[in-house]
Parts: structure tokens; sequence; C-alpha cells
């Protein structure tokens, strides 16, 4: 009797440790796949956990799994304040506002610019390289990447044995995991290397792991700042419970007679994101031991679950269905081509939304404490694109656009904690550049919290600062969270404010304007002229932030219920500030006076922020609104929209103007002109701020949420004439389930997790209640209340 109650009891344990690691799926179509392994790193597919990241090639003999870990940064702390601004600051001002914006460049150029002026790169961690001894011929390839599980799987067979190899970045081990896997009478016969091109040696330790150790070397740089030993850092890749035999060789191990092999890979380095530098006191290889021995007594299949477990749990919040044709069955890069080719395949435009929460995921979230930079946390260049850095010019800024509405609010915690770190660093360049109080910085920054004027005389934007707020008070509008409004948010936008109090200066016409200002990148004919300029006072652009930023603060005072005495301030200097201002050509004026733009076609249309991510432009406006619908029409008149992230922010603008079709023309010309067959957006080069970009475009078309409003299918295409999306995010801590058929809605679901005034809005149909916390509302086809609970 007790034999078999010991069986029985032995039963139940082994099948709910089996049940433990069974995960069904709820959205395991929305995928990438491809027929072909990767021939370059621009078709590999990615995978992250926030901290770690890879590139998955998906070879056969020889697979690359290329890596990042988001602190392999060039460079060292530095404050490149120049020390001679303070002193010229008076006349700069002067300069500008009297029109003699030669002689401010000069004077700009002379003592303003950085010291040194430029960064250095965010650098790859190196290379997982597989040859396998197999030889014959490769039939059935097929490689993926299931959004929901966020594993790259590559499966092929040699013979009769079917090969399996699955790769993941584990956000709870905190780790990257390569499992491989024999099915049928075949083996797994491999040589493994880690390796990287500079600045580390590799080692085989304890029979099973391979180490590398390294220090990034810096050569001297005028431009870049001093040279020499900077940021130190450890990698370990550990065989796991191998099946089969293992040996070492000099820097590799080898696999002998395996059926399944699992690596275990992490990387560590000796940044301090508390301090924005080094801590020597890390010992960065004993760090990567902590991390793996805390997956030593589980199996593969626990960390796979656990991983999925994990990851499927924010992913699955949003799910978004939009019409499928036959092109939808092709293979990603397939559909793509179709797609250029001009065939129609809606549901491509749901895997892409979905891929960019994906991405932002990967490259934004917890065990990670860096924000998404130009390239996510993706990088194989020692010396990558604009260094991969972190642009505050629009580039980080859209990198959260769609954190909200996208239900990852998680996302924007390693944005809020690198912003709260650069408050120091920003309250220096306020104080040593600007004789102000608060804190700011310019158009671009790295993980050391370089704050100075970069690049060149087009870099002195001290308004970039106070924009990086419109992020943060934007995850309150969103969660309510009172908490991280006072923690985190409000002292920010507060120290924003006190810096803009203090810089702001009167001009001519008694209005308070900034001064020097720009209009990000772009230049205007000097007046009876042919000679060019890219500085200014008061660029409408400033003025918009400026505006935004007030309110904001003004809201956040009332809702604390402190700081009256800024708050009147705040408000007597808002009706100061020179307004918007509609051009010769009925456009929106781009700077404080109508000049004539170099490049009518330019990338960036950073005055109309008002229309989006703001809402200073709306329909309650109608001449700033045609104004602004004109100036989308002239830029574009002229080639722009040319790059993958302006291109994205189009089709913003064209939701915000409720014009459904040419939003979705932008969103198709995104698609066919800057979009990868790994679907990685280029400008070109890549850079990952488009595809974050037109997630939030998608979004924007089915759900909008503006001072105390929500718009539902606001600017629906044609194409989609029915659908369906769970779980999109209004302002006001909202969650949203739109049904839709034959281009009208079917059914709208509301579950409030507030306590707030709620107004739809429908096409003419309208309807207002007080919603109530955890209470889920339906609404039919009219915006009648259906149901409540």
């Amino acid at each position: 009797m007790k034999k078999n109650l010991f069986i029985l009891l032995a039963g139940i344990f082994i099948l709910i440790s089996c049940n433990e690691n069974e995960i069904t799926l709820k959205q395991p179509d929305v995928k990438l796949w491809y027929t072909q392994p990767a021939t370059n790193w621009l078709e590999a597919i990615p995978v992250g956990n926030g901290r770690l990241g890879a590139m998955v090639f998906g070879g056969t003999y020889r697979e690359r799994i290329q890596l990042n870990e988001e602190s392999i940064w060039a460079g060292q702390p530095l404050n490149n304040n120049n020390p001679e601004a303070l002193k010229h600051l008076d006349k700069l001002q002067q300069l500008l506002i009297s029109g003699k914006v030669e002689e401010a460049y000069k004077l700009v150029g002379k003592y303003y610019i950085g010291t040194p002026p430029r960064v250095r790169s965010y650098q790859p961690a190196g290379d997982i390289i597989i040859i396998s001894d197999s030889t014959g011929p490769i039939t059935g390839f097929k490689r993926e990447l299931i959004l929901e599980t966020g594993i790259a799987r590559t499966t092929y067979k040699i013979g009769n044995t079917k090969y399996i190899r699955e790769v993941f970045a584990s956000a709870p081990d905190n780790i990257i995991v390569i499992h491989v896997k024999a099915e049928g009478p075949g083996k797994i016969d491999s040589e493994i290397f880690l390796s990287r091109e500079k600045d580390a040696t590799v080692s085989v330790q304890g029979n099973n792991q391979l180490v590398m150790k390294g220090q990034i070397m810096d050569a001297p740089d005028p431009q870049s700042g001093p040279g020499g030993k900077h940021m130190r850092f450890a990698e370990i890749l550990k065989v796991k419970n191998p099946k089969g035999t293992v040996s070492a060789g000099d820097t590799s191990l080898t696999i002998r007679d395996a059926k399944e092999l699992t690596l275990c890979f992490t990387a560590i380095t000796d940044y301090d994101s508390k301090t924005l530098g080094f801590n020597r006191n890390i010992n960065t290889e004993n760090e990567c031991r902590k991390i793996l021995e805390q997956v030593e007594g589980k199996t593969y299949e626990k960390i796979r679950s656990d991983h999925i477990r994990n990851h499927a749990a924010l992913f699955n919040r949003v799910s978004l269905k939009l019409p499928e044709t036959e092109i939808s069955l092709l293979s990603t890069d397939q559909r793509l081509e179709a797609i250029k080719q001009g065939k129609s395949d809606p549901a491509f435009a749901a895997l892409y939304f979905q891929y960019g929460r994906y991405l932002l995921m990967g490259s934004s979230r917890s065990p990670g404490v860096l924000p998404a930079n130009l390239q996510g946390v993706w990088n194989d260049k020692f010396k990558a694109p604009w260094n991969a850095d972190f642009h505050t010019n629009i580039n980080l800024q859209m990198n959260y656009w769609p954190a909200e509405i996208g239900n990852l609010p998680e996302c924007v915690t390693p944005l809020s904690h690198f912003m709260h770190q650069l408050r120091a660093p920003g309250a220096r360049t306020a104080s040593e550049m600007y004789g102000a109080r608060g804190w700011t910085f310019h158009h671009l920054t790295d993980p050391f919290g370089r704050t100075g004027v970069m690049d060149g005389p087009w870099g002195a934007t001290p308004m970039d600062g106070p924009w990086m707020t419109f992020p943060l008070w934007r995850h309150y509008e969103y969660t309510l969270d009172t908490t991280y409004l006072k923690e985190t948010a409000y002292p920010l936008m507060k120290g924003a404010a006190q810096f803009v109090m203090d810089f702001l200066i009167e001009d001519k016409e008694g209005h308070l304007v900034t001064a020097p200002s720009s209009s990000p990148e772009n230049a205007y004919y000097i007046p009876g002229t042919d000679r060019k300029s890219v500085l200014t006072y008061a660029s409408t652009m400033d003025i918009e932030i400026i505006t935004a930023l007030f309110h904001n603060t003004i809201k956040a005072t009332e809702i604390l219920q402190r700081d009256q005495e800024l708050k009147d301030s705040l408000t007597s200097i808002l009706k100061q500030l020179p307004p918007l201002k509609i051009g010769k050509d009925s456009t929106l004026q781009e700077w404080i006076k109508d000049y004539r733009e170099v490049q009518p076609g330019h990338r960036h249309i950073s005055h109309l922020l008002a229309l989006y991510p703001l809402n200073q432009i709306s329909p309650d406006k109608p001449e700033l609104y045609e104004a602004a619908r004109k100036t989308i029409e002239r830029r574009l008149s002229h080639g722009g929209g040319h790059t993958g992230w302006s291109r994205a922010w189009i089709v913003n603008f064209y939701d915000r103007l409720h014009m459904p079709e040419e939003a979705h023309k932008h969103l198709m010309l995104l698609f066919r002109k800057s979009t990868l067959s790994n679907l990685f957006d280029t400008h070109p080069p890549f850079q990952i701020d488009g595809n974050f970009g037109g997630a939030a475009g998608i979004a924007g078309m089915l759900l909008q949420s503006q001072e105390n409003q929500i718009r539902i299918l606001p600017a629906l295409p044609a194409e989609w004439d029915h659908g369906q999306v769970k779980g999109l995010k209004a302002r006001g801590n909202f969650t949203m389930d739109i049904t839709w058929e034959n281009h009208q809605l079917k059914e709208l679901r509301i579950e409030s997790f507030g306590n707030l005034p709620c107004k739809i809005i429908y096409g003419d149909h309208e309807v207002s209640f007080d919603a109530k916390e955890n209470e889920l509302y339906v609404f039919n086809e009219n915006l009648k209340l259906i149901n409540k609970n």
C-alpha cells in the first residue's frame, strides 16, 4: 500500500513538474520567419533582456551569435562644459536678439562648444561562434523569432537528424541561453568559441567555461577626450549539463557525441549607473559567476519556461489582428518584398507594431539600467553610426512613444533612472554655462552623462533637456502613479522649469525668449543674403517645449499640492511667451521670424512638436491645425520623410490630423523604403527609433487620448476594414479593447484602473461618464453602454 502511494505521489509530482514547464501560447503566429540563414548582421534576428542583447544568424555548419551588453562603451566621465561660456552669455544673447547671427555663430564656435565636443561609441561585447562537424546537405531549414516567447529558433535536417537550436535572453536569470538538440541518429559535434576583435583575452576554465576579460583602451582624441584604460568587462560562456563529452582547447571548447547542449552566457562591466562612471571595486568576473551560479541547479526546461512566462506576461498585454491576405502566409522577407512591389498585406502592420513592442522590451527593461540607445541594445561596430548614443533632439524621445499606449510602462524605468542620474551633470551645465538653477543638457549624451554642447554650434540647444521630461510626465498621465510623480518625474520637471525661468530673456517686442536657440539640425537663409545660419532666438520648437513643460509642471503642483509660488511664476511667464505664428506660405513658422529654410524637405520637423507628440495644435485651433497640415505637405513636396524615423513621425502627424489614408500611405512608405528584411528601421543606416515611431503611429490610428478625451479609431485606413486590438492604454489608466467590422466599430471594452471622468469619441458619437476603479464598461457601435461590471 505504501509503495503504491509512493508511486502515485511521485507521478503527481512529475505531472506537476511537467505542467510547470508547459506553456500554451496565445499569439504563436506573431513571428518573423525565414527559409535561409542570415548572410549579414542586418538579416540576423535580435533577442534581448534590456541589459544583454544578441543577433542570431541561424547558421547551420557555422553559427554566429553577436553579443552586446548595454554598458560596454568607450569613453569616460568628463565635464565637457566650456568654461568660457558663461562669461560670454550676455553678449551672445544680445547678438542674437539684434539679428547679428553670424557674429553669434563665431562666438558659439569659440566659447560654447564642449571640451571635448564628441562622445565615444557604444561597442559590441563579442561573438559566440559554433562550428559544427556535421556534413551533408541541409533540408527543411527554417529560422524564426516568435515574439511572444522571445526565442530565436533555427531548425534543419542533415540526413535523418533534425537539429533544433534556440536562443533567448532571459530577464529573470539575466543570461543569454543557447540550446541545441539533435533528434534522430545524428549527434552534436561542435567547437565553440567566444571572441572579441580587440581589448580582450579569452581563456578556458574548468573544462566547460570560456572566460573573456577585457578593458577598453581608448586612444587620445581631441574630439572625444583623453585616452587610457577605461571600461572593464568580463564575459563567461558556460556549457551546462552536456549530454556528451566536453574537452578544452586553448581558447575553445569541443563537444562530442552530444544529443543536447545548453550554453549560458553573461557579461558584466564595472559601469556604475548611480554615478555615471566606473566602480573599480566591481570584480566583473566574480559578478558573472554569481549570475551563472543562480541557474546551476535549474534545468534548461525550467530556465526556458521561466523566461517565457516573464516575457509573455508583458508581451501578451496587447494583441492586434488586422486583415490577412495570401501574402500574409509568406516568410517575413517575402512579405516585405511583396509590400515593396505594391501588394496588400494589412496584417504586416500588426506584426510591425508587435515587433516594435518586442524591441522596446528587449532594449529597455530590468535587468537593464540604461535606456534604449540609437540602436536599442544591438550593435556590431566598434564605431557605431552616431556612436549609437542617446540623441535627445527627437530620437531618444521617439524610442519611448509606444511605451505607454503599448502597455509597457516598465520599459520607461531605465529612462527614468537615467534621467534622474543626469540631473547632477545637468545642474553643472545649467550653472557653469548659463548661470541658472535647475538642470539641462543639449542634443546628445552618453552613459557617462556629458551634458555640454556637442558637435558644433548647431548643438547649442539647451531646451533638449526640458524636452526629455515629456516621457516622464506621460508615464504619470497613463499610470496615475502619484508616487512616481512625486519622487521621480516632478523633481526633474521642476528642475527643468527652474532652468528655463532663469534662461529666458526679454526680446525687443517684450516677449520672454530663449537664446541661443535653433531648430534641430536645420538652417535658414539670413534675410537678404544667400548665407546660412542655424542659430536664432526663440525657435518655434523652444516655445512649444516651454509651453508644454510649464503646463505639465503646473498640473503636477496641483496634483501634489505643493510649490504654489512656482506655479504662479510659471503661469505668469506663459503669458509672456511669443505665440506660434503662421508664415506667408500658410505653414507654421519654424523660427521666430519667417525665414526661408535652406532645406525645405529637411528630415527634422521639430516645429510640429505641438501637433505630435504634444497637443497644442488640435482641431480646436483650426488655423494652426490647417497650417500644420500645409507644413507637412510642403516638407513632403521637397523630399521630406526620407529617413526612417522622419517617415514614422509623419505617420503620427497624419494620425493627429485624422487623415487615415495619408497615415497609411506613409506607413507603407516606411515599410517600402526604410525597413530591412529583419524589420529593423533604416535611416539609413540602421537606427531603431523608426521602429518605435512606426509602432506608435500604428497604435495612433486605432486610439488617441489627449485633454481628457479618448478617440476610438481616429485614423482607421480603408485597408483595415476589420480587426481587433486588445490591451492598448489610454491616458487616465484605461485599458481598451476595440473590435470593428466593415470599417465600423462593433464593440468597445474599457477597463478603468482609476477614478476619473471619461469622455469617449467615435466619429459623431460621444459619451461621458465617471469611471470607477477596477470596473469594466462595454459599449456597442453607437457608444451605448451595454454592460458594466
